[in-house]
């Protein structure tokens, strides 16, 4: 089994024995520091699957120290701050956190965030950590509602191109769901781009694209799709682990979120969005692939 070890980087004691506490009644073994460079420091040394990080800080900000965990570590990283600014949001998400959390926040959401974020594998992982059961803590409010997308949410049902509905890993092409034997080869292609879901690996060009799990989700979904184009309002669902078609209210925020995330994934990939070779945008629609894709065993 999957080690649950946390690092909590907070400065504030009263919210660093909130987050120890309730982590810990989640099955956690934490380790907490009051600095930025202790707590990259410890997460270095521990190798936790979830890091807390507090924006202000007394040293070095959340930023910097989210930006030095991402060069060593995949863990989940989720971004804890007072100011409700979209600018900070965006820039968290664009230093590679998971989600970002306002406070006053309520610990029942926080852990519920978290947990849904464990059920998508990181990269190098072929099946999730399994989230523990514990007693619930209290609903009391460390302060109000969390004002962010959850990042990384349970695995989505999306839609083929051909009108199926299935999991994450299936056909595109109508190729049947890859065997057990076969499970870690299957891969999704579309001009020189290889998505493995059951390696949480992309290949472009033959040079491995290390992702985010919020990445990959929005560029399996999309591969699935194929030339069927995803509104933002779609996307931003599928990352919230909503049923497809349900309807459920999507923030102009929620929505520039993903604008970012397939921002960061453009960059990454390589993929000029004026001229693009993989994702394309519809404007005023939303996004597609600008070639086909095929499932292949």
């Amino acid at each position: 089994m999957d080690r649950r070890v946390a690092v909590v980087v907070e400065d504030d004691e009263d919210i660093r024995e909130l987050m120890v506490a309730l982590l810990g009644q989640s099955g956690f073994t934490v380790h907490e520091a009051g600095t930025g460079t202790a707590g990259v420091a410890a997460v270095r040394e521990n190798e936790p699957v979830v890091v807390t990080v507090d924006l202000g800080l007394p040293d070095i900000d959340g930023f910097e120290v989210t930006r030095q965990v991402r060069q060593f570590s995949d863990a989940y990283v989720v971004m804890l701050t007072a100011r409700t600014e979209e600018i900070d949001t965006l820039l968290g998400l664009e230093v590679g956190a998971d989600d970002y959390v306002t406070k006053p926040f309520r610990p029942r959401e926080l852990r519920a965030r978290i947990e849904a974020m464990m059920r998508r594998p990181r990269v190098g992982r072929t099946t999730p950590v399994t989230p523990a059961s514990p007693t619930a803590p209290s609903d009391a409010t460390a302060g109000g509602p969390a004002g962010s997308l959850v990042a990384d949410a349970p695995a989505p049902t999306v839609h083929d191109p051909s009108g199926r509905t299935g999991a994450a890993a299936g056909s595109v092409t109508g190729a049947p769901m890859p065997t057990a034997a076969s499970a870690a080869e299957f891969r999704l292609e579309s001009e020189g781009l290889e998505l493995y879901p059951n390696l949480h690996q992309v290949v472009a060009d033959g040079r491995e694209v290390p992702l985010t799990p919020t990445e990959f989700v929005l560029l399996e979904t999309l591969m699935h799709s194929g030339q069927v184009v995803r509104s933002k309002a779609e996307l931003a669902r599928t990352l919230r682990g909503d049923e497809a078609g349900d309807g459920t209210f999507v923030s102009g925020a929620d929505e520039r979120t993903v604008e970012v995330h397939l921002g960061n994934l453009r960059r990454k990939l390589a993929d000029d969005a004026k001229e693009p070779r993989w994702v394309q945008t519809v404007r005023g629609v939303g996004y597609r692939m600008a070639g086909g894709v095929r499932g292949i065993r």
